[in-house]
């Protein structure tokens, strides 16, 4: 393990009988990043988040925190990890205040520092001002803000996030992922964030991992896995004009790299294997058409992740239908290895 990597994964796999939850999970995070593991219900990202505590134990492979393996040394990984589920728990007949001392204790924090620390954290994620309500009566927004405060507790170097924007109104989610950038930023923490909220992650995540069926099928930062995408020729574009009529329709449809065109309105969504904007941009000028809109889609995550999800679905097809199998011949040649 490099100094710059502090999460590492190898080959790390996870089956319940037949069903492969985790496929050969192989991950590099960096010290100091937010990366997010991105996929729908079901992919294998809590599987993943429970294997890097310790809380299950892999079929295959390994995982390491800062050098300590998740199976083996789970105590050491524990004291310098912090784990945010999607839904917080704390005690509900008990204030924030009384939960924070709480943990502190369980931490083995010194009584003199415990108050001291607690003052500090609850004003650093906004809730000195709810510090003494019960917690039965918190929003999820102030659980989750009152659960970073509890996770910083033991002042980890890592903090793992499963799914911790779910539920939140717009006002909460925001301030959320304001402070999940702070803590990367200014106190130099790793973070791991399992999503499927592709518009929230992309606005703080340095790099992304896309999970789908239990594989990692794409990783890198949002730039990156846009410009992969346009240079395997997946290109879609947004365009609005004036007017909107048969003769334009007509005109795209008469483009050979164009593979789909649909109406949403007056805008029209195209998919195609090359970058049309000059060519459509030159026929609405010679034409007298007038351009309302024109957006190129290939950067944005929920792109991205349409693109490699379509891809990964097509290729499992290929596969139950005979044409592939990769990933159930992988599984079996490292059999052997199964604890």
């Amino acid at each position: 393990m490099t100094d710059s990597t502090i999460i590492r994964t190898e080959d790390l796999t996870k089956a319940y009988g037949t069903k492969v939850a985790v496929n050969h999970l192989n991950l590099e995070i960096h010290r100091g990043e937010i990366f997010g593991l991105l996929g729908p219900n079901g992919a294998g990202k809590t599987t993943t988040i429970l294997m890097l505590l310790g809380l299950t134990e892999p079929t295959l492979g390994n995982a390491h925190i800062d050098g300590h393996d998740c199976t083996r040394e789970s105590m050491q990984v524990k004291r310098i990890t912090g784990y945010l589920p999607d839904n917080v728990g704390f005690y509900s007949d008990m204030t924030g205040r009384e939960n924070l001392r709480f943990t502190a204790r369980l931490n083995g924090i010194p009584e003199k520092e415990i108050n001291p620390l607690i003052d500090r954290l609850l004003e650093r994620v906004g809730m000195t001002y709810a510090a003494d309500q019960k917690t039965g009566t918190y929003s999820k927004g102030m659980r989750q803000r009152l659960g970073i405060a509890d996770v910083l507790i033991k002042d980890p170097q890592v903090i793992i996030m499963d799914e911790p924007t779910l539920g939140l109104d717009p006002e909460g989610m925001r301030e959320f992922l304001k402070l999940i950038k702070q803590l990367s930023v200014q106190d130099g923490k790793t973070i791991l964030v399992s999503s499927h909220q592709l518009y929230q992650i992309q606005q703080i995540c340095d790099r992304v991992g896309i999970f789908v069926d239990g594989s990692l099928i794409a990783c890198g930062g949002i730039t990156q896995l846009g410009s992969q995408i346009a240079s395997r020729g997946h290109y879609t574009m947004e365009i609005e004009v004036e007017p909107c009529d048969d003769r334009f329709l007509g005109y795209l449809e008469g483009l050979h790299s164009i593979t789909g065109i649909t109406k949403e309105g007056n805008t029209f969504v195209i998919s195609s294997t090359e970058d049309l904007r000059g060519g459509i941009t030159r026929f609405l000028g010679m034409n007298g058409y007038k351009l309302l809109h024109m957006h190129q889609k290939g950067g944005d995550l929920d792109e991205i992740y349409r693109v490699y999800f379509e891809e990964a679905e097509k290729e499992e097809g290929d596969e139950s239908n005979g044409k592939g199998g990769r990933r159930k011949r992988r599984f079996g040649r490292r059999g052997s290895e199964t604890r």
